[in-house]
């Protein structure tokens, strides 16, 4: 894993393309990745730190690279605070209770409520693995290689973490929740408001969405159907955030009614559970499997390693790993086991 430079921009056009729509952070258009990956060197570029309140919300694009054929096979993105340059909506799925006396009986209505709880939250997300690649614990290491560059950076970010998952998303590329809710206002198809919102952002949710709560028994039932349902190929991410720390809160998308998985940043596993510790030798073969991270900003690199760690305290790391990195005898290293 290392930060995405300009010259990624094919790479991660192509990787687009392979996304199957409802993709927002990773749209296939060269312009909006361009800007992504203009944004990413802008926030790279910032030397001061803390959040970087009252700019615009940063962003970081990191790739994974198969060192020994320079090929880019995966990315994922870092933003550090949303809702900074527009409002970042959710809905939030509740429950109203009301009791009529006079026939004896309770009622218990499941809404949706629009809301902006979750600004000033860190969000993990665009994480896409190429299909040929989906094995050998690549899409941990994605995944993980983002808490650990928050860990290496921590003042730069806050305290609570979000990550959004796709919704569910029908044969044709349209999204029932879109149909059954939003669309009826907007006047336009799942595809193109998705398109618009990853170019544009979702202010115009603001403009022409019904701010009043929306009972969900007066939507479709195949909208009422995928409330809250990761898409089928996000089960796995589903399963990997929350063996990492996050819980399902109850906040869905507005635009295809995925879930937002919310945890606490100091809690999660592998930041918990990262030390870090100097080189003292290299070695061939066996040891601990470990994630292996080492510099800052745009130096900031991630990848598997062997660990070996004798009984006072030294450690070795395998010799394939420290090439990769670039790791000398005595350098320092951040190192975190399987979550």
């Amino acid at each position: 894993m290392r930060i995405a430079r300009a010259d990624d921009l094919q790479t991660l056009y192509e990787m687009a393309k392979l996304t199957g729509g409802g993709f927002t952070n990773l749209p296939p258009d060269r312009t909006a990745l361009a800007a992504k990956l203009d944004r990413t060197e802008k926030a790279l570029a910032r030397q001061d730190e803390g959040p970087g309140e009252g700019i615009e919300d940063e962003l970081i694009v990191m790739v994974l690279e198969n060192v020994e054929t320079g090929q880019v096979r995966g990315t994922c993105q870092i933003f550090s605070t949303v809702g900074q340059s527009w409002p970042f909506y959710s809905y939030r799925l509740g429950v109203l209770t009301q009791h009529s006396r006079e026939l004896g009986r309770t009622f218990r209505a499941q809404m949706l409520s629009l809301t902006t709880d979750l600004e000033g939250s860190v969000e993990v997300g665009g994480l896409f693995l190429h299909p040929r690649e989906r094995a050998e614990g690549l899409g941990l290491l994605l995944a993980r290689s983002r808490y650990l560059y928050i860990r290496n950076h921590r003042a730069r970010f806050g305290d609570r973490v979000i990550a959004e998952l796709r919704g569910v998303i029908d044969e044709a590329g349209g999204s029932p929740f879109w149909d059954g809710l939003a669309g009826r206002f907007f006047g336009m198809s799942f595809q193109e408001a998705d398109e618009f919102n990853a170019v544009n952002g979702n202010q115009f949710i603001a403009d022409l969405m019904p701010k009043t709560p929306i009972y969900t028994a007066m939507l479709t039932d195949s909208a009422r159907a995928v409330i809250g349902l990761p898409h089928p190929n996000g089960r796995a991410a589903m399963r990997m955030l929350e063996t990492e720390g996050f819980d399902n809160a109850g906040y869905v998308d507005i635009f295809d009614g995925g879930p937002t998985m919310v945890g606490q940043i100091d809690q999660l596993k592998t930041i918990a559970a990262a030390r870090d510790v100097a080189l003292s030798a290299t070695h061939d073969k066996g040891g601990d499997r470990m994630l292996i991270a080492i510099g800052r900003l745009a130096d900031y690199r991630c990848t598997w390693g062997h660990v070996q760690e004798s009984a006072d305290g030294a450690i070795s790391l395998d010799a394939a790993s420290a090439k990769r990195l670039g790791l000398e005898i005595g350098d320092i290293f951040t190192m975190a086991g399987r979550a």
